[in-house]
């Protein structure tokens, strides 16, 4: 490129950057709604771009990266107000002004060879703009996904103060969404990698999450839409965790609930090992027997006072009826004859049992859990009233 066009080019430095300037005024809205800031900051970088141009012309074999010469006079904060499409308009109507002003800035033979080199140029400005923007995404998921997994660890732990809600907030959560936890085995991969696979599944099945892996463990806070089964929901995201069982706590209407049942989930884990047969996925609720003999004390003290409180504010005569039938081995007869009854009476009696603790004596697993509760009550006698019954 000749001298005297170099020279034309950096003398309309100034010009070319107030026409580009007045240019973005008149044909796009969103730059006259910005602040006056956010304005001066668009309009520098369009006189970089221009100046960085002249350098280009004047060496097309130079490596200095444009995103450097263009991008590196604004802070990365633009970025925040300025989006990637805005910015490709941005760029189109700043090559747009230079390639109007080409016949003024270079004679007839030079106009071609410059018109090539301002349309390089833009090719190699859009990549810069990309790879700024790229970057930027980038940053920001890796920082989302520091708040993600600290919103998760701290739910964990019960810890729902003011940071945990304000870090929540800022990944776009409300304070008040229902949700439920569910934690299972984490797949083998880079926990981020897993993070985004049961992130696509649970946005595939309408609804979102938060989610964390802690070692070899997947905890995840799911969003349930209105109406939705969250059992139903979870069977949609099984895939995403590794073999082993799945469980799932109880439904929460804040954060405050969601740590409860994020703790409860996070018990039934652990404790599914004793349990061979456990489906999959499993409630907390369904677990509760082996919550307890893991050492939880919210399951122990759940089941006591779903079972041996409930029974007590039945009357005596269902306690008794209850316990001799565990000690006869579940036989109405035996039962019968050890309280001088008719069986039907023992039917009756069981029957009642069942509809005030959720359990039914006959069925293997229940007789466990009350044997457990019966037990656990005579070792801490209530204290409490008797429990609402509950529908889980």
């Amino acid at each position: 490129m000749l001298a005297s066009t170099v020279a034309r080019l950096e003398r309309s430095i100034g010009a070319l950057s107030t026409a580009a300037t007045a240019r973005m005024e008149h044909e796009l809205p969103w730059y006259s709604a910005m602040p006056a800031d956010d304005r001066s900051w668009v309009g520098l970088v369009a006189q970089a771009g221009i100046a960085a141009l002249v350098e280009w012309v004047r060496d097309p074999a130079t490596q200095r990266g444009v995103s450097v010469d263009v991008f590196g006079t604004a802070p990365r904060e633009l970025a925040r107000s300025v989006t990637l499409q805005q910015t490709v308009e941005l760029v189109r109507l700043t090559i747009a002004v230079v390639e109007e002003a080409i016949p003024s800035l270079a004679d007839p033979p030079e106009q071609a060879p410059l018109r090539e080199a301002v349309l390089r140029y833009s090719r190699e400005v859009a990549f810069a703009a990309a790879q700024v923007y790229a970057e930027a995404a980038e940053a920001r998921g890796a920082w989302d996904a520091r708040l993600e997994a600290l919103v998760v660890d701290a739910l964990l732990r019960g810890e729902v103060d003011e940071a945990t809600r304000s870090r929540a907030a800022a990944l776009g959560w409300p304070a008040g969404r229902a949700s439920v936890a569910v934690v299972g085995s984490a797949p083998a991969g880079e926990p981020q990698a897993v993070v985004d696979e049961i992130a696509r599944a649970a946005r595939a099945a309408g609804s979102e999450l938060l989610a964390g892996v802690q070692g070899s463990r997947l905890s995840v806070l799911l969003a349930l839409p209105d109406g939705q089964d969250a059992l139903e929901l979870v069977r949609r995201l099984l895939p995403a965790f590794a073999p082993g069982p799945v469980v799932v706590g109880p439904p929460a209407d804040d954060l405050a609930g969601a740590a409860r049942s994020a703790r409860a989930a996070a018990s039934g884990a652990r404790a599914a090992g004793a349990w061979p047969e456990c489906p999959r996925p499993a409630t907390s609720q369904e677990l509760l027997p082996e919550r307890a003999l893991d050492g939880d004390e919210e399951a122990r003290a759940a089941l006591v006072a779903q079972v041996a409180e409930r029974l007590a504010g039945g009357g005596a005569v269902l306690l008794e009826t209850l316990t001799t039938y565990l000690e006869q081995a579940g036989s109405l007869e035996g039962t019968a004859r050890m309280l001088f009854v008719h069986p039907n009476t023992v039917r009756y009696r069981l029957r009642r049992v069942s509809e005030l603790t959720g359990y039914a004596p006959a069925e293997p697993r229940d007789s466990f859990a009350l044997r457990l509760a019966l037990a656990w009550s005579r070792l801490s006698p209530p204290t409490r009233p008797p429990a609402p019954l509950s529908r889980d």
